[in-house]
């Protein structure tokens, strides 16, 4: 099911239709089902559908199909039915894309195959075992057989984009679209929090900088005089999870790591090591291992800067200037997360944090606070709502970075059917994805109707495909 329908879906408001037709956009096989498609013999590629100046092969149906049940669903033949409707909505959007002159950007396409193709790699254990078990092929030479196919995927997906885009809804409609929503339609919904907060890091002075890369520099130095670059990790390195392995991260493919990181991993030769690289976690240098396809293996000796208590006692004063400003009034909680917070996830939607099964909610089911962060729990448990916390010593997770931060409590929702009270954002977002979804469709249907349509008569007695048929062929399957 395509991302767009998961709110109308919610609601209990879908109906086959919408269902049918939202389904172009998982090309939700997206990757996944081009693994099938090479499995196919040729004998089977003939014309099935034609859009416009698009074609569909019987193939491209198949290969879908095989995926399909290579997920361990039931077989049946109407699935196929289903796929070619996909596949008719892909192709006139393609179609419609290239009289629009839209673009997609190359960088976009590799990306998404290099995701795809970790995805995989996971799941089978290693390049060897995916390239001998499941491609057939090296994985340069599969990336280069279905390269067009994704790029006429993400070109579909950008034209329905534009479709849609700039749809906007009132308040009225929203408050229509709920009223039409049965009452025992409407999903319950557990206790939730919205939890915000507002983080302050020392800031490192040019000294305490300069002198993290003069200790690089003087690793560096010890390497190209021949010292063992993964003793010197090991021994040296401030990124525990890769000094307890000599410095070494293991594979990993363009879009995995930070882009300063990633971009002198790329150009590194095997036992190459580079100058120093910053990125947000500090100082790095890097050594070339390997190089295996699309994917590199480097070691890395990271260096922090440090900063001392006069750095600390600062961070921890505008944190205190920011709490005095929001209970005087002088700034919202919003306002003061903007000006003073450092946490670049939080600072930009007023500070709050958002709920891990919806990054667009600040909704956040009780149950899974701990799971998002292990203080909190036991930190809101002695708040009331609408209250802040004592400033706290912080240590960012993913960043290892040390600091402080204060907890704004900001509401909680008892167990309860979803409302325009207390959910008007979930289901103002509902709504405006129906009203997408009616936009696409009436699109759909004029475009439809504008071009040149056929479909194999094996395919005729197709409900999904009844729209696609014009006069002559409606008639000829009665």
């Amino acid at each position: 099911m395509a991302v767009i329908l998961s709110s109308k879906k919610e609601y209990g408001a879908c109906n086959s239709r919408k269902i049918a037709m939202k389904k172009l956009l998982t090309l939700g096989l997206l990757l996944a089902s081009v693994f099938g498609a090479f499995a196919q013999q040729k004998s089977i590629d003939k014309v099935v559908g034609v859009v416009g100046n698009k074609i569909v092969l019987q193939s491209d149906v198949e290969s879908q199909y095989l995926e399909y049940l290579r997920q361990q669903n039931p077989p049946n033949e109407k699935v196929k039915c289903t796929i070619l409707n996909e596949l008719l909505l892909q192709k006139l959007l393609l179609n419609q894309a290239e009289l629009d002159s839209l673009q997609v950007d190359e960088n976009q396409v590799e990306q998404t195959i290099d995701q795809r193709i970790q995805y995989f790699t996971q799941q089978v254990g290693s390049i060897e075992k995916l390239e001998k078990e499941l491609l057939g092929k090296s994985v340069l030479q599969f990336k280069e057989d279905i390269r067009p196919q994704v790029h006429e995927q993400l070109l579909a997906r950008q034209m329905q984009g534009k479709v849609t885009e700039g749809t906007t809804i009132s308040p009225a409609e929203v408050k229509a679209f709920y009223e039409k929503i049965p009452l025992d339609s409407l999903p319950l919904y557990s206790t939730e929090v919205e939890i915000g907060q507002i983080v302050k890091f020392p800031s490192f002075s040019k000294d305490q900088k300069d002198l993290a890369k003069a200790k690089l520099e003087a690793l560096r130095a010890r390497v190209r005089a021949g010292e063992d670059f993964g003793t010197l990790a090991a021994l040296y390195s401030q990124d525990p999870g890769s000094a307890a392995h000599n410095g070494e991260l293991g594979y990993f493919s363009r879009g995995q790591m930070v882009t300063p990181f990633e971009a002198v991993a790329f150009k590194l030769k095997p036992g190459e090591v580079s100058p120093i690289v910053e990125t947000k976690f500090g100082y790095h240098i890097l050594q070339s291992i390997d190089r295996r396809g699309d994917q590199v293996n480097v070691r890395h000796i990271l260096v922090k800067p440090e900063f001392g208590q006069k750095e600390l006692t600062k961070a921890r004063n505008d944190l205190d200037s920011a709490v005095y400003y929001i209970k005087e009034k002088k700034l919202n909680f919003a306002e003061a997360a903007l000006l003073y917070s450092d946490d670049v996830e939080t600072r930009s939607s007023g500070g709050m944090m958002h709920s891990p099964e919806n990054q667009r909610s600040t909704l956040i089911p009780l149950n899974l606070v701990g799971q998002m962060d292990q203080e909190l729990p036991a930190m809101i448990d002695t708040m009331k709502v609408g209250e802040f916390s004592r400033i706290v010593p912080f240590i960012n997770q993913r960043e290892g970075k040390q600091g402080f931060r204060v907890i704004y409590f900001k509401s909680q929702a008892e167990p309860h059917r979803a409302n325009l009270d207390l959910d008007y954002s979930r289901i103002q977002e509902a709504a405006l994805q129906d009203k997408q979804h009616r936009i696409f469709d009436q699109w759909v249907a004029k475009k439809r109707a504008e071009k040149y349509v056929r479909i194999s008569s094996e395919y005729e007695n197709c409900a999904e495909v009844q729209p696609w048929l014009k006069k002559d062929q409606q008639k000829a399957s009665n």
